[in-house]
């Protein structure tokens, strides 16, 4: 299982904090977002990392130098118009590292209990998605279920009350995913120029194609996005202490 972590952005919502730090580095307790991300990641047996850089990249690439030295194996893939693309386009970058292969997906900006990637990588499914249940708003990217549990929608122009929940940002893909995935990318980068949309964009074009996500609902296990100052503030007040 190879991973793949999106930490490109600039967190323009997260200034002064990201001013000189890169979100993906800014700590909560002793550690890093990151350094947290990638020891969940390696204490359930994952060594081989794609990490998509862009701003602040050469303050990310040290870190993870220093930090694991030759302990891993890690890739780094640098989103140079990172201030004009969305998310989508740091996964299509990763290409080479991912398609035909068994991932896991995670954006950077991510604080969570260790044990969701645990409980993801247990799972039979290759396909899974993580998503956590609260009350949902227009920001939110929301998740619309069938009966059997599998994604039938998922996007921020969901209806809320038709939604499962939030997709939290962690995703296990299979081989046969990861190659429909990488087909249906290439014709929206290539072909319709859809750089500035959200990944889930491809997913939910997927979904008709016959390629879905089973969900994982991990509401009661800790976890939080930190997109603005006031997030981050409630992060360092809400985490558990056997996190901290």
């Amino acid at each position: 299982m190879k991973a793949i972590i999106l930490a490109a952005g600039m967190a323009s919502r997260l200034r002064p904090l990201t001013l000189t730090t890169p979100k993906s580095l800014l700590k909560v307790g002793e550690c890093s977002l990151l350094q947290r991300s990638m020891d969940a990641l390696i204490a359930n047996g994952v060594t081989e990392f794609c990490i998509v850089t862009g701003y602040l990249h050469e303050m990310i690439e040290d870190f993870v130098r220093k930090q694991y030295a030759d302990s891993i194996q890690v890739t780094f893939i640098y989103n140079k118009v990172y201030e004009t693309t969305n998310n989508i386009y740091s996964l299509w970058l990763a290409r080479p590292f991912a398609e035909g292969q068994e991932v896991l997906l995670l954006d950077s900006d991510l604080l969570y209990d260790p044990q969701i990637v645990t409980r993801v990588l247990a799972t039979d499914a290759p396909n899974v998605l993580t998503l956590i249940r609260h009350e949902l708003g227009e920001e939110e990217m929301k998740v619309v279920t069938d009966a059997q549990g599998s994604i039938k929608e998922i996007s921020k122009t969901c209806n809320p009350a038709d939604a499962a929940g939030e997709s939290l940002g962690i995703e296990k893909m299979g081989k046969e995913y990861t190659k429909a995935l990488y087909r249906e990318l290439e014709s929206m980068m290539n072909d319709e120029h859809l750089e500035n949309v959200f990944y889930e964009r491809a997913f939910e074009r997927l979904i008709p194609q016959g390629h879905t996500y089973q969900v994982q609902d991990v509401t009661e296990l800790f976890s939080c996005e930190l997109d603005t100052i006031e997030d981050f503030e409630n992060a360092k007040a809400k985490i558990p202490a056997n996190l901290f």
